[in-house]
This record gives C-alpha cells, sequence and structure tokens, in this order.
C-alpha cells in the first residue's frame, strides 16, 4: 500500500488509506470532479487522489478534529479543497452526534442496533456543525464533467441527496453508502436510496464493500449509480 507515494501523506498522520475502495475507484480514472461528502480524515480522498491524478476534489467534513488532520494531509494540494462543514437540504447549525469512534457520527441519533453491530460507536457528546445545500459550498462551474460524488453521512443521505438539488444533473457517477438496518434513528434504507436515485435518473450499478453480521445478513455497503443520460 505505501508503495503509492499519496498513502504516505495519511501514513505520517496516523490516517489509513481507504484501500477497500481501490476496486471502484479504478474504474472511473475518467473523472474530472469528485465531491467527498463525509471525508473525515482523508481516507476515501488519499485513495481518489491517487487513482484520478488529474481531478479537483472538493471534501467536506464538519467535525474539527477529523477536518484538521484532513487539512494537515493535504495542506500543500491544490487539486484537494477541504470545507468544513456538511451538504444537506437547508442552511443551518445542528447538532451533531459525535460517535466514540468519530468516523460513525451521524446528524441522526445513533441506534442500539448500531451499537451492536458495530461495538465502541456509542455517542460521546454533541457538536453543532454547519450544513447547507451544496450550491452553498460550490458553483455549478467548478464541476467538471464527468464528476464522481461519494457521501458517506451514516444514515443522513437522502437529505444530503436532497441538498445537492439541482446539481445532481453535473454528476456521472454516484458512490454513496448505503443500509439494510436501521443503525440511526430515522434514516432512509437502502431501498429509499435507490428509489430516490431511479427518479432523478441514475441507474444502479453495483455494491462494494458489502458488510454482514453473525448470521450473514448484509448489514450495508457503498452503492454504485451511474447517470442514465450521455449528457456528462
Amino acid at each position: 500500500m505505501l508503495t503509492k507515494p499519496v498513502y504516505w501523506r495519511g501514513a505520517i498522520h496516523r490516517v489509513a488509506a481507504g484501500i477497500e475502495h481501490e476496486k471502484f475507484l479504478k474504474r472511473l480514472i475518467d473523472c474530472k470532479t469528485v465531491v467527498d461528502i463525509g471525508a473525515n480524515r482523508g481516507q476515501f480522498a488519499l485513495v481518489a487522489r491517487h487513482y484520478l491524478p488529474n481531478a479537483m476534489i472538493y471534501s467536506f467534513e464538519p467535525l474539527p478534529k477529523p477536518a484538521s488532520v484532513f487539512q494537515s494531509i493535504f495542506k500543500n494540494d491544490p487539486q484537494v479543497i477541504l470545507f468544513t462543514g456538511g451538504v444537506g437540504s437547508v442552511v443551518g447549525k445542528f447538532p451533531m452526534n459525535v460517535s466514540q469512534k468519530d468516523d460513525s457520527s451521524s446528524l441522526l441519533p445513533i441506534s442500539k442496533l448500531q451499537e451492536s453491530f458495530f461495538p465502541g460507536t456509542r455517542k460521546k457528546e454533541e457538536v453543532l456543525v454547519e450544513i447547507a445545500p451544496l450550491d452553498h459550498w460550490i458553483k455549478e462551474d467548478q464541476i467538471y464533467p464527468p464528476a464522481l460524488i461519494k457521501i458517506d453521512v451514516q444514515g443522513y443521505e437522502l437529505e444530503v441527496l436532497k441538498g445537492i438539488k439541482n446539481f445532481l444533473d453535473h454528476f456521472k457517477y454516484i458512490y454513496i453508502e448505503s443500509s439494510f438496518y436501521e443503525l440511526y434513528v430515522g434514516q432512509p434504507l437502502a431501498d429509499d436510496i435507490i428509489n430516490f436515485l431511479y427518479s432523478k435518473q441514475f441507474r444502479f450499478r453495483g455494491i462494494y464493500n458489502l458488510v454482514y453480521d453473525s448470521e450473514k445478513n448484509a448489514v450495508q455497503g457503498d452503492f454504485f449509480f451511474e447517470k442514465r443520460s450521455t449528457k456528462n
């Protein structure tokens, strides 16, 4: 893994590149723009930076501690821009339920089922974070096609998609973590996400990184969608 120079940036800051996404990103070497929502410490951005060296990466992380680490990793990289906020359907400051493992934090309450499937993810505190639609953060002409949007927001997926609004037409690919169980109270499940994106002319193309419970039931995975039209 560390034969890839960009991964060393993360290793210096004790952040492992999200190599589980390599297989997916190898398919998308034509991408010119990546919007990375739920960036945490830069695990996905490190892999995207390696496999999509010509792409601009716009990352979003509202929690101060992981955002600070992300900024340290990419501080000298003009192709990676971090916004210290999140994407949603409305503008405002909202309480984030911070997990003991901060990459499991959510704007939705953490359920007991989440703690059961993923021990050590219970809530430890709340932090106010800034949320706004995507067009609050970036402009339409910053999205060069073909473009990918990656969403990993622990149950807040549908609100993020609503917050992207008309910008959805500017993305060819969507890569979104979705669940088959309500790991966060009130979260939309996988079929809700599929139905929403189907209505927006995206085709479901596959699942990566499936997680199973002890009885071999699928719990969650990274869902891949592609725009039906050839516009992008």
